[in-house]
């Protein structure tokens, strides 16, 4: 058999893929406490740890056969890869938000705090409403408060972050988020039966079945 090679991110994403990988009879053991190393073999897998942000990057390029990413990380960054399997984990939205009981100016150019330049440019320009975009990286909800930005474009689950920061929710722009197990597109063509076993015995777990 082809060994595989899968590409994770250390986080949330990987302590909940975790248990899915196990049902499934994959020997994901080691990556419970990766400690400093980013590589790990078994007999018929290879597992990388990768920042989550680069984990389809890996993956299109072919140094990963299979990555673990988030559907936001792929609509913000367009890549050319198979997308295999809804893991149905790590579920969110991606939202509008500004602060409690203000509203958007509506005719200034919006100033626009987010990670996702490419959907929030999208979200505004189908709305005819031209924005600057303020690219951040964390601790988004800050923005709005001290006036560098009029709302944030961000991942929102529970919205008790937004709740603390005196933020609320204005528009919803992608109502369902989770993660997708992605593959390069050679590699499943090259390894299509250890990928689609794979795949199917992931696919059982996730629907309830026994492996």
């Amino acid at each position: 058999m082809k060994k595989i090679t899968i590409a994770f991110s250390k986080g949330r994403i990987l302590e909940e893929a975790i248990p899915i990988f196990e049902a499934a009879r994959v020997p994901v053991a080691p990556l419970k406490k990766p400690g400093r190393q980013l590589i790990f073999e078994s007999e018929r897998f290879r597992f990388m740890i990768v920042r989550a942000s680069d984990v389809p990057t890996y993956v299109e390029y072919g140094a990963a056969d299979l990555g673990l990413v988030g559907k936001d990380t792929l609509f913000e960054g367009g890549y050319d890869l198979f997308e295999l399997l809804d893991l149905k984990i790590g579920i969110c939205r991606l939202s509008l938000a500004t602060v409690k009981g203000e509203k958007l100016p509506e005719r200034r150019v919006l100033k626009i705090a987010t990670k996702y330049p490419w959907i929030t440019k999208s979200f505004f320009s189908q709305r005819g409403r031209q924005v600057e975009i303020i690219k951040l990286y964390g601790s988004m909800e800050i923005a709005p408060i001290v006036g560098l930005a009029h709302a944030i474009v961000d991942l929102v689950s529970t919205g008790k972050t937004l709740r603390e920061n005196n933020l609320e929710e204005i528009e919803v722009i992608l109502p369902y988020i989770s993660s997708m197990v992605v593959s390069n597109r050679k590699s499943f063509y090259l390894k299509n039966q250890e990928i689609s076993a794979l795949i199917e015995s992931l696919r059982k777990v996730i629907g309830g079945e026994k492996t």
